[in-house]
């Protein structure tokens, strides 16, 4: 006799002396009462309250922040800022090579923003160091997409090093080339008039 005999006779069994706890033991989810898309209401920036749907399954493609225009140039910065952007997307790499600090300090240095090396080790670092030292202000922005072309994003970490970049007009640049700016807390934006 096979040994799965006993088990199937126990269950058959037990459909037999309790039909509406088996019946209740249905694996298949219940209906929706509301087969459309829910709506998430929310208050933007100005205050008005706007709504977007609810993702109810998986979608196949990215979902990305769009650049409908791209980043802005501001005319009251330096354009010296401008230039290290476009040197640090010439000099960058298509991954993190983990050299972001590095290379936006060559970027700057090579531009003539800054007329000498920084001397922090830490990306975190390089914020402070920039407004104490190079004449750097800190902008009051948290978005990074609302960064200006040529800012210095620097991001937080709290057991590595954090992270910095340059915003260019299609993305975000610091040894590497990026669309979507870091995922890591944002510690600020910084530019030089």
């Amino acid at each position: 006799m096979p040994k799965i005999l006993p088990i199937t006779l126990l269950s058959v069994g037990c459909a037999a002396l309790f039909p509406a706890t088996v019946s209740a033991l249905s694996m298949s989810p219940p209906p929706r009462a509301n087969p459309q898309p829910s709506k998430f209401v929310f208050k933007d920036v100005s205050g008005k309250a706007t709504s977007v749907d609810v993702v109810q399954s998986y979608q196949p493609t990215k979902i990305v922040r769009p650049f409908a225009t791209g980043a802005k140039s501001d005319r009251q910065l330096d354009p010296k800022l401008m230039r290290a952007a476009t040197i640090a997307e010439e000099r960058a790499h298509a991954h993190s090579r983990r050299q972001c600090w590095h290379a936006v300090k060559e970027a700057l240095l090579a531009s003539g923003v800054i007329s000498s090396r920084p001397k922090t080790e830490y990306a975190k670092q390089a914020g402070q160091e920039l407004v104490d030292n190079y004449g750097f202000r800190k902008l009051p922005v948290n978005d990074p997409y609302q960064a200006p072309v040529g800012s210095v994003l620097v991001y937080n970490a709290n057991r590595t090093a954090g992270h910095v970049e340059i915003r260019t007009k299609d993305g975000f640049v610091s040894d590497f080339r990026s669309k979507t700016p870091s995922h890591r807390p944002l510690l600020g934006v910084f530019v030089k008039s």
